[in-house]
């Protein structure tokens, strides 16, 4: 279950704040209410004072109700509430707010300031001695369903032993041993045995989500401890739901006692805390050698990270409201871009901060209002293909939860409702922040457009076009709730189609959506989304593709034409070789050679590319490709990737054949090869091309056969030479498997001193020629068949069923 960890809570968000204007008095209205002589204040009421370091031109004053929320009042509201006590009457009150304000203060004044703020506030008693009824401050990006844990007392107790954590000593000492562990572990260690032994093992995987939970509770022992460092009492803690994820709190309210510096420890205590869990469990792993435990510092890394994103209210939001002394960031949206509005850059409220904290919020604003927005879209948007995605995960999950039961496997079993919980709760999470957030909406717009009929009709409408909007975009379709797949890139073009598919473009495109056709032989299996098929996706070419020559170390020619939709392969480069066969005419057969030697010197880099490309749209018809390439490489050389690749396909064909084969050897010498060697090679090499220029006449059955055999006499050749294997035969030299890719330059291959090959194109006898092992294709295809192979040494040729096509 993923959980997530609230931070330093401070009663549900920033304190909420209502008072007049800072500096001004209220004017002489009379008492709203009914009033009594002596005023009460509500139990439970808890002067905190004026904000240490407030970012505000005027410092707000903080009282704190029995309820727990935070009020930010002006400071004559809160020399008039100080002023109550149960024994002063109004005019008493008044008398001791003017002494401390120093300015007059009337008894009116003190009786419109009870009427209009402090009763609606919840700071007074009712005029028959009541208790006022508050309504406790429920933000958007507030925390829900909470559950306390503990009470103040029992925080108290518990996090005092924590408290000599921050001793300075033990802070620097705790970070070097973090810093150390980060380094060793992300760079030294490395995570590749830790994940194999997490999940080779569920029980592992179970001890690892149970230190990470617990760790999410010890960062809020840290938060409480360092409230209790600084001189502030922490308060209650426990868990609760913050936005989608589980999440812990606890109550430090009291820190705003505190200044500037001693605030910010209180924030940063936790992320402090989760250190300290990093550098235990190293000391863990160094006494049992369990990998798998090093996984938890990693969590520990990716929570502190996650805490310090200033966006939402993590560690990150509260160190910025302290630091600036603005604890109510999210509340200063509204005036901030009011603010920027030229018109309204003077306003009152536009002015309150001073100038240095004004700039920083307004940064914060400007970043922050765009991302939220973004996410929400994004949320919105994607929630069709996540509900998807997420039912098919649970499904998937839920069977193998089945056989781990089925199998008396109880570790695994709560491997997979765990999975199933963290699969389940974002989506709940994701369902309850779009419920509450039109709710919002559509009740304040009700509220403000009271008694306004036409702005009410324009709301209300505006409310049901973005309804028809969201019943359109989440109507049930072909792909609407589709699960996310492995092959998706998830861009905002694909995200942007998912909800518009209209506006896509029907024809294939590389690196884009499309539509097509696929034609499958008769009873052959189709694919299905949760049994693909791998297969080529031939991408149309346009007019300007390039038809340029093929030259490079016995390459082909230019093919004949081209019919095929899709690019021609590109020209080798210089140190590359390759074989293209083309036919696209009925009754013929072509053949194309490409044969070279390749040295490379010390130093070099060799990324010599060995390619054979065999294509066909015609009828009666058949196209051979085959190149074979020896690379030599004298002395050390720090980069060796060559490729090998072979591709056969055809295009409108009826009886066709395509044949490609492509076969490398790469060997590696200690030194150059003697004179005898030399001469043993050349001769070899001149035997070798002259097989290439007779190929048409060996069946294709043999061709790879006397290829390997090539192979094996030139191993023999440098393997024997005592000059190429200065220590030892065996290995002096190397045979390198080479692993396949689609291109490679080489820019550091020398050209080779011995013939390099040849190119034949004979021609086309009557019928095409048997023996191979390519296959036939007997009945007419309205569609491409493609079908590339790349091997770590050598291609075999493939001409395959059709398998997709290009639109």
């Amino acid at each position: 279950m993923s959980t997530v960890h609230g931070g330093p809570s401070r009663l549900d968000g920033p304190p909420a704040s209502s008072a007049p204007s800072a500096g001004r008095q209220p004017e002489d209205s009379g008492p709203a209410v009914d009033l009594p002589d002596v005023p009460f204040r509500a139990d439970g009421i808890e002067l905190i004072g004026e904000t240490q370091g407030s970012g505000y031109r005027e410092p707000p004053s903080l009282v704190r109700r029995a309820d727990g929320q935070a009020i930010q009042l002006t400071r004559l509201l809160y020399l008039v509430l100080e002023a109550i006590d149960g024994n002063r009457s109004v005019d008493e009150v008044a008398e001791h707010a003017s002494a401390r304000f120093g300015r007059l203060v009337s008894p009116d004044n003190v009786r419109t300031l009870i009427s209009s703020q402090l009763l609606p506030l919840g700071l007074l008693r009712l005029a028959d001695g009541s208790q006022p009824e508050v309504k406790k401050a429920d933000p958007l990006l507030g925390m829900r369903f909470r559950y306390t844990v503990t009470d103040p007392d029992r925080t108290r107790k518990l996090t005092a032993p924590f408290a000599v954590l921050f001793n300075p000593l033990i802070v620097v000492a705790v970070c070097a041993a973090f810093l150390a562990s980060c380094w060793w572990v992300l760079m030294v260690k490395g995570l590749g045995s830790a994940t194999h032994d997490a999940f080779a093992n569920p029980a592992m995987v179970l001890l690892v989500l149970a230190v990470t939970v617990l760790s999410a509770g010890f960062h809020e022992f840290g938060h409480a401890a360092a409230a209790r460092r600084g001189g502030a009492t922490p308060g209650a803690m426990g868990a609760g739901l913050y936005l989608i994820w589980p999440a812990f709190f606890t109550d430090v309210t009291d820190s705003y006692r505190l200044g500037r510096g001693g605030r910010i420890r209180t924030d940063l205590g936790g992320l402090y805390f989760n250190a300290i869990v990093a550098v235990a469990i190293m000391g863990i792993w160094w006494a049992t050698g369990f990998d798998a435990l090093l996984l938890v510092v990693v969590t520990q890394i990716l929570q502190m990270v996650r805490q310090l994103l200033p966006l939402v209210r993590f560690d990150g939001y509260h160190i910025l409201a302290d630091a600036t002394g603005v604890p109510d960031l999210f509340q200063r949206i509204k005036p901030t871009l009011l603010g920027l509005l030229p018109w309204r850059r003077t306003a009152p409220e536009a002015q309150v901060l001073k100038p240095w904290a004004r700039a920083v919020v307004t940064t914060w604003v400007l970043v922050t209002v765009p991302l939220l927005l973004f996410s929400l879209a994004m949320m919105v948007i994607s929630l069709p293909r996540l509900l998807g995605t997420a039912w098919a995960s649970v499904l998937k999950q839920q069977s193998q939860l089945t056989e781990s039961l089925a199998a008396g496997d109880i570790a695994g079993a709560a491997v997979r409702a765990l999975a199933i919980a963290a699969v389940a709760l974002p989506v709940v999470g994701i369902f309850y922040v779009l419920l509450r957030l039109v709710r919002q909406l559509t009740t304040g717009l009700w509220q403000k457009t009271r008694g306004k009929a036409i702005q009410r009709g324009v709301a209300m409408a505006a409310v049901a076009a973005v309804t028809a909007g969201l019943a359109w975009a989440w109507w049930p379709g072909a792909d609407t709730y589709r699960p996310v797949q492995p092959y998706e890139r998830g861009t905002l073009a694909d995200v942007t189609t998912a909800v518009f598919p209209t506006s896509s473009s029907s024809t294939l495109r590389e690196g884009r959506a499309g539509k097509t056709v696929a034609l499958w032989p008769a009873g052959a299996a189709k694919p299905t989304r949760e049994q693909p098929q791998l297969s080529m996706v031939m991408v149309p070419r346009t007019d300007s593709a390039a038809t340029g020559g093929r030259a490079a170390d016995g390459g082909a020619a230019a093919p004949p034409s081209w019919v095929f939709p899709f690019n021609q392969p590109a020209a080798p480069e210089e140190g590359d070789n390759q074989a293209l066969a083309v036919n696209t005419q009925d009754g013929t057969v072509v053949y194309d050679v490409a044969f070279a030697l390749v040295w490379a010197e010390d130093g070099d880099t060799v990324d010599t590319t060995n390619e054979a490309y065999a294509f066909a749209s015609c009828s009666d018809c058949a196209a051979v490709a085959v190149g074979f390439q020896v690379v030599l490489i004298v002395g050390q050389a720090d980069v060796i990737v060559p490729e090998n690749l072979s591709a056969a396909a055809n295009y409108n064909c009826v009886r066709c054949l395509t044949y490609a084969l492509a076969n490398q050897l790469v060997l590696t010498l200690d030194g150059p090869l003697s004179e005898d060697g030399m001469d043993r090679l050349n001769a070899l090499w001149a035997e070798i091309a002259e097989f290439g220029r007779n190929l048409q006449n060996v069946p294709l059955s043999e061709i790879q056969e006397r290829l390997n055999a090539f192979k094996a006499q030139v191993m023999d050749i440098v393997q024997n030479d005592p000059s190429a294997t200065r220590t030892s035969p065996t290995p002096g030299t190397t045979a390198t498997p080479t692993p396949g890719s689609s291109q490679a330059p080489s820019p550091g291959v020398t050209t080779p001193t011995v013939p390099a090959g040849t190119t034949t194109a004979d021609p086309t006898p009557t019928t095409p020629v048997t023996g191979g092992a390519a296959t036939e294709n007997p009945a007419p295809t309205a569609e491409p068949t493609v079908a590339p192979t790349v091997g770590p040494t050598e291609s075999a040729p493939a001409t395959p069923a059709p398998t997709s096509t290009g639109g």
